[in-house]
């Protein structure tokens, strides 16, 4: 041992040291590899006799002829000692060339595997870098280059490559340097090859699964390997060290692709959540390798953060939120069926869209069809068997079959419900953001109405399909109102056609001027309507007055308050040389009723005669302007265009939006005004009566005697807050020492 300790440090070491540095100095790959497989060749012939030695030592000692602890650990002893001495300090061209080696076998042997395969399948390819060249000479003709070797075809070393590999792996074998000097080079090579075949093939391609033919691709990988770290012949495979060895590559080679490839797919999250379902197959691929890696945690902070990134900013449309968040329900659950990944990641969804003032909205719209896009939330409401929307947890006792329950996974949240969770859709979800079922069936109410009275030949049927379809979610006693509604929709309709009978019967001479189709409307059971102040002509009123005789003649004890704003007017107007055929709002038929006694009006005059205020006048006398009835001349006067002028330029006039699609119901602003005010009366007696109180407690009292009744009002302690300061700043209320009291001078 002292003789081999010398003459490795005095001559083995250096000499082989000194051949690897002219490494620095050859610039062809071919000359290179030669280089590398010469040096070891040398490190072996100068210690095959210590080998030989070694190996008479090791038959000596299992012959018994030699006896003691010693002589059995020599065999470790060499080698340790040679290892130590001989890579003391290894330099950075030995690594290269190392890895240099190695990489370019790799990539002539799959290039060959693609050449065998070529004949049966002419689809599969090789690894990434060979896929392009192999593209290039079967797409445009033959290439100039090898794949394999990278050398021009004449001059490809392919095969003396191939037996180069061989004869290296042997003499490395021969020295116990084999996985000392590869192992280190290949793991590189190999993560390297997966990660550039995996970002070429599966980056952005989501429509198709992707594990088996990596699968297929490893096992070719595996076979590479067998030629490094295996003997040649039959027998070298069947071996039980063969098979750890082997075995020990197979599961390195397929962890470290799960991980990628799970890393690459949550990075990727966002797109194929907004793809599914057409990204199944990615998201059944991630759930595959989620099951085999520990990186649920990479995955909820990656999701989180693209969400607040890409979708959850004040450029993105709620309905697109709206449509993201219901494809993240249905793509999570299909990656994690305990709902806990959806429930973790979503969350600042939610949280988001509570900030959103039209959500309540295009969730109602998105349930009843109306919304523009997706119609996943119709068809979930259309389901046979859906979710009850209940107040109430189930337990998850209450499952049929014990042995059907699973258990949650760890970052599950210990305070809901699994069963609840899992057994979630994507209304229940979705009604889940605000935790109120009121808000949703009041929003349907007024959208109901809405649509109710714009359109005055709308069919019911849709939406009595709707009101049961909603029944069976939120219960019958929340959709009664809307029962009601559609109710007096179908009274109108037979009232109207009652009283049109009794016209027809009627002399010529006794029959209105025009016919009046009146929706008659249950006040308490729809939503508050937009109140606006319009003068309706003589003639009009002495019609509806007529009409609601003939109405009480009909329902004894009941009359009718008509809303002159509303309504739909069909009239014929009649110029000199064209009529005009027009559906229009009671206040522009109004308008233009006037211009049959004069034809020429001021604003002034008109608002006047109307009630109406001159702004929303000046607006709404722009349709008419539009039309070509009307001339503004001068500002402020308008005069009827009795014939066409069609030698002046066409005149763009401007329809503000807000008369484009007017609602019949009050607005949200509106609505909450009118709330507020109730609420400061019963804050005003409060305080008359009790003095001073806080904040919390005018908030208690508040939710105990007014936030009751069907249609429940509600405020939260934060708008409270708010109110009440501003009506500190009206000087209506005094804050001073956390109570609010009235003012000494209020009555």
């Amino acid at each position: 041992m002292e003789v081999l300790q010398t003459d490795l440090q005095a001559n083995i070491a250096p000499e082989f040291w000194n051949c690897i540095g002219q490494y620095e100095n050859t610039a062809e790959e071919p000359q290179c590899a030669s280089l590398l497989l010469d040096a070891f060749c040398l490190l072996k012939r100068r210690l095959d006799p210590y080998l030989n030695s070694l190996e008479l030592l090791e038959r000596w000692t299992k012959a018994g002829l030699l006896l003691g602890t010693g002589a059995q650990m020599l065999p470790e002893k060499f080698y340790t000692m040679f290892k130590a001495i001989l890579f003391f300090s290894t330099t950075e061209s030995f690594q290269e060339m190392i890895q240099q080696f190695y990489s370019r076998t790799f990539r002539i042997y799959m290039r060959q595997w693609k050449k065998g395969e070529d004949g049966t399948n002419e689809g599969e390819s090789s690894m990434s870098e060979t896929e392009q060249e192999s593209d290039t000479e079967e797409g445009g003709g033959e290439s100039p280059l090898c794949a394999g070797c990278s050398s021009k075809r004449e001059r490809c070393w392919c095969p003396k490559a191939m037996e180069q590999f061989q004869q290296l792996n042997d003499v490395l074998r021969r020295l116990n340097l084999l996985e000392r000097v590869s192992a280190d080079a290949v793991t590189t090579i190999l993560h390297r090859m997966i990660e550039e075949r995996m970002e070429q093939r599966c980056r952005g391609e989501y429509e198709r699964s992707f594990l088996s033919e990596f699968q297929e691709w490893i096992e070719k990988v595996i076979g590479w390997l067998s030629r490094v770290f295996l003997h040649d012949g039959p027998s070298a495979r069947s071996s039980p060290d063969a098979s750890s060895t082997l075995k020990h590559w197979r599961c390195h080679v397929q962890r470290f692709f799960y991980r990628i490839y799970a890393s690459m797919r949550i990075e990727e999250l966002f797109s194929i959540i907004r793809d599914f379902p057409e990204s199944k197959p990615a998201v059944e691929d991630l759930k595959f390798c989620l099951e085999r890696t520990n990186q649920r945690q990479q995955l909820l902070s990656s999701l989180k953060s693209a969400l607040e990134v890409r979708l959850l900013h004040p450029g993105v449309n709620t309905s697109d939120i709206i449509t993201l968040y219901i494809s993240a329900i249905k793509a999570l659950r299909e990656l994690d069926p305990s709902m806990v990944i959806l429930e973790v990641a979503c969350e600042p969804i939610r949280k988001y869209l509570r900030t959103r003032e039209d959500t309540v909205r295009q969730i109602v719209a998105g349930l009843t069809g109306d919304a523009e896009g997706s119609s996943d939330l119709a068809n979930e409401l259309s389901k046979a068997d859906p979710v009850t929307l209940e107040n109430g947890q189930e337990s998850d006792d209450d499952i049929a079959e014990p042995g059907d329950w699973v258990p949650d996974p760890v970052d599950a949240d210990p305070g809901k419900s699994s069963s609840k969770r899992r057994s979630s859709d994507i209304i229940s979800l979705l009604v889940s953001i605000y935790g109120s079922k009121d808000l949703f069936i009041n929003e349907y109410r007024t959208l109901l109405a809405d649509r109710l009275l714009h359109q005055f030949n709308y069919s019911v049927e849709r939406e009595i399909r709707n009101v049961e379809l909603l029944k069976l979610r939120f219960g019958e006693a929340q959709m009664h109102y809307c029962e009601v509604m559609l109710k007096d929709m179908a009274d109108s309709r037979r009232i109207n056609a009652n009283i049109r009978d009794e016209e027809e019967k009627l002399p010529e001479e006794e029959k209105p001027p025009f016919s009046l189709v009146a929706v008659i409307l249950s006040s308490e059971f729809w939503p508050p309507l937009k109140e606006e102040k319009l003068e309706l002509p003589e003639q009009v009123k002495e019609a509806m007055e007529a009409y609601s005789k003939k109405y009480e003649k009909l329902k004894a004890m009941r009359t009718l308050n008509w809303k002159y704003h509303l309504g739909l007017v069909n009239l014929d107007v009649e110029l000199a040389d064209r009529t005009l055929s027009l559906s229009v709002s009671p206040v522009h038929a109004a308008i233009i009723l006037h211009f049959q006694t004069k034809s020429t009006w001021t604003l002034t005059e008109l608002s006047e005669v109307l009630k109406v205020p001159v702004t929303s006048l000046k607006r709404k006398m722009t349709l008419w302007l539009q039309q070509g009835v009307l001339r503004e001349e001068p500002q402020g006067t308008f005069t009827v265009i009795e014939e066409e002028q069609k030698d002046q330029g066409e005149k763009v006039v401007l329809i503000d939006s807000d008369d484009e699609g007017d609602s019949a119901m009050a607005s949200q602003a509106d609505q909450k005004e009118e709330e507020l005010q109730l609420f400061w009366t019963y804050i005003q007696a409060m305080l008359t009566n009790l003095e001073s109180l806080s904040l919390e407690r005018i908030h208690s009292m508040l939710k105990m005697f007014v936030m009751t009744g069907p249609v429940v009002t509600e405020i939260d302690i934060q708008e409270l807050q708010g109110f009440l300061q501003k009506k500190v700043r009206d000087q209506q209320l005094i804050y001073s020492g956390g109570v609010y009291r009235l003012p000494k001078n209020c009555n």
